[in-house]
């Protein structure tokens, strides 16, 4: 099994399936991320899919989206 690095360009993890809010607009600017095969998820932008992805363990990504749900992040962004 491959383990990935933080900055690993995201074609570079073969077989991924990036996944984007149904929010993004249409012009694709969003988030995506990938379950990868050893549990932990990649993120990456979706305006440079061959950029860098960012790699974080599920706990990781799990603390973020529980922060975001209870709107820890609401002043970073307009009304959303």
């Amino acid at each position: 099994m491959h383990e990935f690095k933080n900055g690993t360009p995201a074609t570079q993890i073969d077989d991924a399936v990036w996944v984007k809010s149904t929010y993004s607009n249409p012009n694709g600017e969003c988030v995506e991320l990938a379950l990868l095969p050893g549990g932990d998820i990649a993120l990456r932008n979706s305006r440079d899919p061959g950029g860098p992805a960012l790699i974080y363990t599920r706990n990781e990504i799990e603390v973020f989206l529980r922060g975001a749900k209870d709107g820890e992040f609401d002043g970073m962004v307009g009304n959303c």
